[in-house]
């Protein structure tokens, strides 16, 4: 009986079967850490709040509080204090996102003509948005102080206004000035969306368009909105999302005042957790704005095939 064939067995190694075996497992030990850490930050802390969400618990101690089923769910929908923050929440939402979106726009089209030191002006515009949510907010709450902040100095200076204002002394005016600080911070990102998206479109079509006849604004209704229109749909939900569930700066630049008036729903959850003690309530809460988000990212998905639609179109 010939050794050959045993020899060739042993010299090609494992089989298939073995190898793949053999790398599932790899890939299975290198998956582990990010596994454990998407677990222990994300998976566990939501199914944590869940089960809070059914309890009565009012305390940050471990203890035996009663089970309330959903009822904390349906004193949501009872607190007048929730629906107050919540129409907050959608003003500030539409009008940062709007805001953004168009300066956006404006800004990325400027920035993609043949403009000199282009690449400078690219690097300033991307400041802001480096700049940490938490210095924005103090940066800007510093120049809004109605005694010696910023803006009101400049104002005098110009002469537009000579008795001092104070920008975040009433509910309306203080919401309106949280939105401005937002929006000066985040156009910034906007703007790099649209650029890239504005690098994508091909001049000979702009050079066609100039040849039938079609002006500026036919060639930036017909040719650059619809071939942007994916970019847009990115933009649009993610930073519908992201104001929607605003915290830090509300927490920096106001705390939620004056009178309650520039409380988002995301800061209304955090005072009835943490300064009210209502962790039940307060996990009620977060699960609905968890809820909200989801629903705002199954419009963003939809969007996004529109917009892709439109763009081969």
């Amino acid at each position: 009986m010939s050794l050959l064939p045993v020899a060739l067995r042993r010299q090609a190694g494992p089989g298939p079967a073995r190898r793949s075996s053999a790398e599932g497992w790899l890939a299975l030990l290198l998956l582990l850490p990010a596994g454990l850490v998407v677990f222990g930050v994300v998976l566990y802390p939501v199914a944590r709040t869940l089960v809070v969400s059914l309890y009565d618990v009012t305390s940050s101690m471990p203890g035996d509080y009663p089970f309330v089923g959903l009822d904390n769910y349906v004193r949501v929908f009872k607190d007048s204090g929730f629906y107050a923050a919540l129409g907050h929440t959608l003003y500030f939402t539409l009008l940062s996102t709007l805001l953004e979106l168009v300066l956006g726009i404006a800004v990325a089209l400027l920035l993609n003509a043949p403009l000199r030191a282009r690449w400078l002006w690219r690097s300033i515009i991307v400041l802001p948005w480096a700049l940490p949510t938490i210095v924005n907010g103090a940066m800007w709450r510093w120049i809004y102080n109605g005694q010696y902040g910023a803006l009101n100095g400049l104002l005098a200076t110009l002469g537009i206004s000579e008795s001092p204002t104070q920008w975040l002394g009433s509910p309306f005016l203080a919401l309106n000035m949280v939105i401005a600080a937002d929006v000066w911070k985040n156009t910034s990102i906007v703007v790099f969306f649209i650029l890239a998206g504005l690098q994508t479109i091909p001049n000979e079509l702009y050079e066609a368009a100039r040849i039938d006849g079609a002006g500026r604004w036919q060639m930036f209704r017909q040719i650059t909105l619809r071939l942007l229109a994916p970019a847009i749909a990115v933009v649009l939900v993610l930073r519908t999302i992201e104001a929607f569930k605003v915290f830090d700066i509300v927490y920096v630049m106001t705390g939620g005042g004056p009178a309650s008036g520039t409380q988002t729903v995301a800061f209304y959850t955090y005072l009835q957790a943490f300064s009210n003690q209502l962790f039940g309530y307060g996990a009620a809460l977060a699960y609905l704005i968890v809820l909200a988000v989801f629903a705002l990212a199954m419009g963003y998905l939809k969007l996004l095939r529109q917009g892709q639609m439109a763009g081969v179109e």
